[in-house]
C-alpha cells in the first residue's frame, strides 16, 4: 500500500482534527499504534505541523467519515489524478537518446518491406512521430540521403514479437 505524503504530519492532523482510532490512523499513515499514540499524548512530533491529507487529495472527508463510524474500517487512499489518468492516456514508448538516430532507418525498413502497416501503429511502435514517418516517406527528412532500411528488430528499438504482432495484424496485400 502507498503511503501519504509525510506520514507524520498527516497523522498529526488526523489525531487533531478526526475521530479515527489509533490503529486506523496508524494503519493508513504506516506508522506503528504506539508512534501514533506518543503524537497523541504530545511525546513525539512536538510542534509539527499537521498536513490535511482531504486538500492534498489523499483522501476524501467521506472516507474519513465512513471509516469514523466503524472502527474495523480502513482509510483507502484516493488514486492520485492526472492528465493520463484522466484522459486515458498511456506513456509514449521511451527510446535510448543513442538510438534515436536509427528512427529513420528503422522507418524506412518497414516502409519498405510492410507497407501495409499504417503511419500511426508504425509512430506507436518505435516511439516516433507522423511527421517523422512522413518525412521519411516522402524522403524530406534531413538526413535523406544516408538513411538505409535497417530492421527495427536488429535495431533494438522493438522486439521480435512486437513486429511479429503487428505484422499479423496487417498482413501483406496479396497482388492480382
Amino acid at each position: 500500500m502507498t503511503l501519504p505524503l509525510m506520514p507524520k504530519a498527516t497523522a498529526v492532523w488526523l489525531i487533531e482534527n478526526t475521530g479515527l482510532s489509533f490503529e486506523q490512523i496508524s494503519d493508513f499513515c504506516g506508522l506503528h499504534p504506539l508512534e501514533v499514540q506518543a503524537i497523541a499524548d504530545g511525546e513525539s512530533a512536538i510542534g509539527m505541523i499537521g498536513m490535511n491529507p482531504v486538500t492534498s487529495g489523499q483522501v476524501t472527508q467521506s472516507e474519513i467519515e465512513r471509516c469514523e463510524a466503524d472502527v474495523n474500517a480502513r482509510l483507502v487512499m484516493t488514486v492520485p489524478m492526472d492528465a493520463a489518468s484522466i484522459l486515458g492516456k498511456k506513456k509514449g514508448k521511451y527510446t535510448p537518446v543513442a538510438k534515436r538516430g536509427d528512427r529513420p532507418d528503422a522507418i524506412a525498413w518497414i516502409l519498405k518491406y510492410h507497407p501495409e502497416i499504417p503511419e500511426i501503429r508504425i509512430c506507436k511502435l518505435l516511439g516516433t512521430t507522423k511527421n517523422m514517418v512522413n518525412s521519411v516517406k516522402t524522403r524530406t527528412h534531413w538526413n535523406a540521403s544516408n538513411i538505409k532500411p535497417k530492421s527495427p528488430v536488429l535495431l533494438g528499438l522493438c522486439t521480435q514479437s512486437e513486429m511479429d504482432m503487428l505484422i499479423k495484424e496487417f498482413p501483406p496485400r496479396q497482388a492480382h
